[in-house]
């Protein structure tokens, strides 16, 4: 087990080993753990390693539907949320390691640049970000036409409807709202591709449309005290059997990683820019005091007890955001820069043989189940933007 020797701030330290059971016993929680008190930046290489590790199953396993549960058709479609997840973060791992390019300008080419399918869905637009990417990598314009196109749509026939998420049937997770950003993911999968439409074309209209709406779902979806987003309206009453309230990691987890692409594409001068900033150092303060012993997020982020399960995909996403956090500046590396570590150390410890991340729990919209033999693309996703930023903090650190 593992033993706690402290509480520092924020920061809960320990040591100990969390060993594996024999065979036949139950199987743990998680992935066997060591915390250091102390953890020591990996270096850029070992980073890199794990990061193509996990690329390189994704990529070789991309129609594995056994390895990769596809109870949705969406999971099936390289344009849809689940995939695009993956899709984007390559764009990162590709501008470390340019043999990543080329599945990505091959994907585009084979879909025609295309975004989803439906006019106004926040879910659709997120593989914009990697044919924005492709555009400046060797596609050309030709990548960012139908974007334009998608965009222009929207904007000529902006959604009134209220953001309220009405489902459209008892227990089913689809409301007209979601022609808005109504669900805290949104914010990763679209504001970040309108902020790139914006300087790939020049054009300030897709910008102050991502800012208005992002404005709109923030202000309904922010908890100010607590400093997390609720998914969706549904969960606004709702409690768990202790009498927290319901904030689902990986929902948050879309959301510091769309606050971090925001981040990344706004000029630093722009007068919306310290609001943001606010926003992601918010959170960043909130999320450090709820980090396990193990390194990892808690499914429902504020039961932080050591025996709640093992999920990687929230955890990665966090990881990202606090070591770009760390990178730029704009979180304390004496705080951030150890909670980073860990966790990315966590997330590396769910990695299967094979190159598999595991842990991840499934589609849905709120706590789950999860286990290790569980993938999905948009976890690979967040491991890889986790281990881009991890990377370029370790060679800051000059740990090559």
């Amino acid at each position: 087990m593992v033993r706690s020797i402290g509480l520092v701030g924020a920061n809960i330290v320990a040591l100990g080993l969390m060993a594996w059971p024999s065979p036949g016993a139950a199987q743990p929680a998680g992935p066997a753990v060591m915390v250091e008190a102390s953890p020591q930046m990996p270096r850029a290489s070992a980073i890199l390693t794990e990061t193509r590790r996990v690329a390189d199953w994704q990529l070789a396993n991309r129609t594995n539907w056994v390895k990769i549960p596809a109870g949705r058709k969406s999971v099936r479609e390289p344009r849809g949320w689940e995939q695009a997840t993956f899709w984007v973060a390559l764009t990162e791992l590709a501008n470390r390691d340019r043999r990543y390019a080329r599945p990505l300008l091959d994907l585009g080419r084979e879909q025609a640049w295309k975004l989803g399918d439906r006019p106004f869905h926040a879910d659709d637009q997120l593989i914009g970000q990697a044919w924005l990417w492709a555009a400046r990598n060797g596609a050309g314009k030709t990548a960012i036409a139908p974007a334009r196109a998608y965009f222009d749509h929207v904007l000529a026939n902006r959604p009134a409807i209220g953001l309220e998420f009405v489902p459209h049937e008892p227990g089913k997770g689809t409301s007209d709202c979601t022609d808005r950003w109504c669900w805290c993911d949104a914010i990763f999968m679209a504001p970040p591709t309108l902020l790139r439409m914006s300087r790939a074309t020049g054009d300030p209209r897709y910008a102050d449309f991502a800012h208005k709406e992002f404005k709109a779902t923030t202000a309904y979806l922010y908890d100010p005290a607590e400093h997390l987003y609720f998914r969706d309206s549904r969960f606004f009453g709702q409690r768990d059997s202790a009498g927290r309230k319901l904030f689902w990691s990986r929902g948050n987890g879309w959301v510091m990683g769309g606050l971090v692409r925001m981040l990344q594409t706004m000029d630093r001068k722009d007068p919306k820019r310290p609001a943001y900033e606010k926003q992601f150092k918010d959170m960043a303060a909130k999320l450090l005091s709820l980090q396990k012993v193990d390194g990892y997020w808690s499914p429902s982020l504020l039961d932080t007890d050591p025996d709640t399960p093992t999920e990687t995909s929230g955890t990665a996403f966090f990881t990202y955001a606090f070591a770009w956090g760390v990178d730029v500046g704009l979180l304390d590396r004496k705080a951030y820069e150890p909670a980073a570590i860990r966790s990315w150390n966590a997330v590396v410890r769910a990695v299967q043989p094979d190159g598999m991340l595991g842990w991840v729990q499934q589609v849905g919209d709120r706590p789950d189940s999860v286990s290790a033999t569980e993938t999905q693309f948009y976890g690979s996703g967040a491991f890889l933007l986790a281990g881009s930023a991890m990377y370029d903090l370790a060679r800051k650190r000059g740990r090559y």
